[in-house]
C-alpha cells in the first residue's frame, strides 16, 4: 500500500521522525524508509535498541504511536501513485486476484482502498492482522491463503526491503518499484528479482508481467 499504491511514505517517515523526536529518540529519515512494512511496534522497539539504548516499554510504544497516527492524520492527503490505478485495473480485467499486504493500521489509508482501487477489506491484510509481521514471510502467507493460491502462482509488488524478504521468504516471485529514497542495491540485496525505478517504469511492463502469470 504505502510506496506502491500510495505515495505516502514522506507523510509515514516526517511523522516517524517528529513522533520519536518528542519521546527524545533521533530516528532517521532514511532509517524510516528501511524498516517500511514493519510493524509499529515493531518499528519502535527497535528506533528504542539502535538510537535510545534501551529498550521500549508498552508506555513508550502506545504514546509514540498515538502521536504518528495523530500526525498522519493531520498530514496532506497521500497521492496515489502515478500508473498504480491502471495496473490495477488491468490486473482485475485480467482474472487474477488482488491482495494487498501492508503492515499499516493507518485508518485514514486503509479506508481509501475500496474507493480509490476498487479493493474490499476482506482483500486486505494489514498491521492488526498480523502478529510477526514483515520481514516474516507470515504476512504474505497468509495473503496466498486470502487468495486461495500457490506461492509459485502468485507475483508481488513491493517497494519496501522488509516486504521485498518477507515476499522472497514466502517463496513468491517479487518485484521492487524504487519509489523512495534507498538505493535500488538495498531492494536487489533483499531478494527482488527486478528493481525498476517507479510505478510508471511497472505500468509500462505490466502486461508482459500478467501475461507471464496467467501462462505460468
Amino acid at each position: 500500500m504505502d510506496g506502491v499504491l500510495y505515495d505516502s511514505m514522506p507523510n509515514h517517515a516526517s511523522t516517524w521522525v517528529e513522533s520519536f523526536r518528542r519521546s527524545g529518540i533521533n530516528f532517521p529519515e532514511y532509517d524510516a524508509y528501511l524498516n517500511e512494512g514493519r510493524t509499529g511496534p515493531a518499528t519502535i522497539n527497535i528506533a528504542f535498541e539502535k538510537c535510545g539504548n534501551r529498550q521500549a516499554t508498552e508506555d513508550d510504544i502506545k504514546t509514540i504511536y498515538d502521536t504518528k497516527t495523530e500526525l498522519m492524520q493531520a498530514a496532506p492527503e497521500a497521492p496515489i501513485m502515478p500508473g498504480m490505478k491502471e495496473v490495477v485495473r488491468k490486473t482485475i480485467e485480467a482474472g487474477l486476484k488482488v491482495v494487498v499486504v501492508t503492515g499499516s493500521r493507518q485508518p485514514s489509508l486503509l479506508a481509501r482502498l475500496e474507493s480509490d482501487y476498487g479493493i474490499s477489506r476482506d482483500n486486505v491484510i494489514n498491521g492488526f492482522d498480523v502478529k510477526r509481521g514483515k520481514p516474516d514471510p507470515e504476512p504474505y502467507l497468509m495473503a496466498l491463503k486470502k487468495a486461495n493460491c500457490k506461492a509459485s502462482d502468485a507475483i508481488v509488488i513491493e517497494n519496501a526491503p522488509m516486504g521485498v524478504e518477507s515476499s522472497v521468504k514466502a517463496g513468491i516471485i517479487t518485484i521492487a518499484v524504487n519509489t523512495g529514497i534507498l538505493k535500488p542495491e538495498v531492494l536487489s540485496d533483499s531478494g527482488a528479482s527486478v528493481v525498476l525505478p517507479g510505478t510508471e517504469e511497472l505500468l509500462k511492463h505490466w502486461g508482459e508481467v500478467t501475461d507471464s502469470a496467467i501462462n505460468r
